[in-house]
């Protein structure tokens, strides 16, 4: 959810065309903007629409078949983590660079490529013979997905005007609740439904004929439009990342299973040397041609550089909940994934409406005030499940998590919209498509991250070869244990808001911003 609403929080501002644009340039920028009184626009913007909520969607609807996955196909834990995790992995590296090949190739070919890759990756997932093949079809979907995403808003931004958006915008946000809602009861149902006996693979089969659909449709009503001077591919700042993602991760992932070997510690520790190698590299890129993976002078923007670490430990938060959690229910419990489905219902909701109600009304008037309430909301939702969890044990019904998982949606609402604009509100208005991207990137690679450490606060807590007695009381344990790390987490998000401005600005063009000619006005670049 939180990735691609990221996305949407911030509207770029609108460069000048430098006098020297070419003519294949203006070309495609008059065929963008002649779209704009075309009906079609609409068309173009539900199937966007629509990939957008297959990405969020997929990412929600996995966990709720995890169990089913870890039983049938036969997945070890570090298995099981990398069906999550690799998607998240695969969906980070490759977000920056998917939209550089917009700019540089066409939005509407590469959202094309992207959603027609997305669709057989999953078909991939869905006819997996073994765990290894389901991991590396989940690789894939989150590489495809990551060229699909980030065009969604350059073909937005490309085909409305500026007084439409806030509109678009709006619709969006509906999107995401939707998809928040959806995803784990979707995966329920089909699971529940078991079609054709094949258990939890129609998670991914559901794909494919939106998929079809959305590919067929959107050649003939998306407008192609790409960036006058888009910058050039940093292909090795893109391995740089990819590579010390791997091993910071893959050492977390396998190190329990594996005894903790000593080349794990050392990969770990390399890791940081190829981030401090990255730095050196970029910041010897940006100067040399100005384009740069990671634009590294965004960091000098106290509020940034802050908001930044914010939604890296955010997502680390976010990735170790909602596995542990299905895992906790499903396992722990011994819930059937209807029953699990249904129970994060209260959640998913209460995330929607404090959204909605934290940007239209609360930050408007208490500014920093409303993101840091929502991180002690958060927190004490975590401690009362934590304590709703120590005291009913086993014998905990799903109507006693509804206050808990209530008060957390309710604080994470409070975060997940408005954290954005706070985050950009020092950046200066050139860098704010970079800005964005960028946040992004770093709260999916914080999700995969938390997904890696699954293996130290969860399954550390687990015995080995567990008889069926043993396995309840392990679980809700490990689950209690693991919650314990959420909450500590969630107050160091707390602190961490401090940098951020305590009245953050809104980065849109307002409504009565006038349109620039066809002549001065280019589609805005999303990096």
């Amino acid at each position: 959810m939180t990735s691609n609403e990221t996305q949407f929080s911030a509207d770029p501002g609108r460069p000048e065309r430098p006098a020297g644009a070419d003519a294949q340039a203006a070309s495609s920028t008059t065929t963008a903007t002649g779209a704009v009184g075309d009906r079609r626009r609409w068309f173009a913007l539900a199937i966007v629409m629509t990939a957008a909520f297959m990405d969020l969607v997929d990412v929600t609807i996995v966990n709720i078949a995890v169990p089913s996955m870890r039983r049938d196909a036969g997945a070890s834990d570090s298995q099981v983590q990398w069906i999550t995790a690799g998607y998240a992995l695969a969906f980070a590296a490759g977000l920056i660079t998917g939209g550089r090949l917009g700019d540089i190739y066409g939005r509407k070919r590469l959202f094309l490529l992207g959603i027609g890759g997305f669709t057989i990756a999953s078909a991939l997932c869905g006819f997996a013979v073994n765990p290894e093949m389901l991991v590396a079809s989940r690789l894939l979907q989150g590489g495809m997905a990551a060229l699909m995403v980030p065009q969604v808003l350059s073909i937005v931004h490309a085909t409305f005007p500026a007084h439409e958006r806030g509109k678009v915008f709006g619709l969006f946000g509906a999107v995401v609740g939707l998809g928040a809602v959806s995803g784990p009861l979707l995966g329920a149902l089909l699971m529940e439904w078991d079609l054709f006996g094949l258990d939890w693979r129609p998670i991914f089969l559901i794909n494919l004929p939106v998929g079809i659909a959305a590919l067929i449709l959107g050649s003939r009503f998306i407008t192609e439009s790409r960036a006058p001077k888009a910058l050039k591919l940093d292909l090795v700042g893109v391995a740089l990342v990819t590579l010390g993602l791997l091993m910071l991760l893959y050492p977390l992932t396998r190190g329990r299973e594996l005894g903790w070997p000593l080349w794990g510690y050392l990969s770990m520790a390399g890791a940081f040397g190829v981030f401090g190698a990255l730095v050196a590299y970029e910041r010897r890129k940006g100067a040399r041609d100005g384009s740069p993976l990671i634009e590294l002078s965004l960091f000098r923007v106290k509020s940034f550089a802050a908001g930044i670490a914010v939604q890296t430990v955010f997502g680390i938060s976010l990735g170790i909940f909602f596995l542990v959690w299905t895992l906790y229910m499903q396992i722990g419990l011994g819930w059937g994934e209807l029953r699990a489905g249904l129970t994060g219902i209260p959640f998913s909701l209460a995330v929607s409406t404090a959204a909605g109600l934290s940007v239209q009304k609360l930050v408007p008037r208490f500014g920093r005030k409303v993101l840091q309430a929502g991180a002690l909301t958060m927190a004490a939702g975590v401690l009362l499940y934590l304590w709703e969890s120590g005291r009913y044990g086993l014998d905990i019904a799903p109507w006693q998590m509804i206050l808990p998982l209530t008060v957390m949606g309710a604080g994470m609402g409070l975060i997940v919209a408005p954290l954005t604009d706070a985050v950009l509100s020092d950046v200066p208005r050139e860098h704010a498509g970079s800005a964005s991207g960028l946040i992004n990137t770093v709260q999916q690679m914080g999700t995969a991250l938390g997904l890696g450490l699954v293996s130290v606060v969860f399954f550390g807590r687990i015995g080995e070869r567990l008889t069926p007695a043993e396995t309840g009381p392990e679980f809700v344990d490990a689950f209690r244990y693991a919650l314990g790390w959420v909450a500590a987490v969630l107050g160091v998000i707390f602190l961490l808001m401090f940098a951020l401005p305590k009245r953050p600005a809104q980065h849109v063009e307002s409504a009565g911003e006038p349109e620039l000619p066809a002549a001065g006005k280019e589609p805005e670049l999303v990096s």
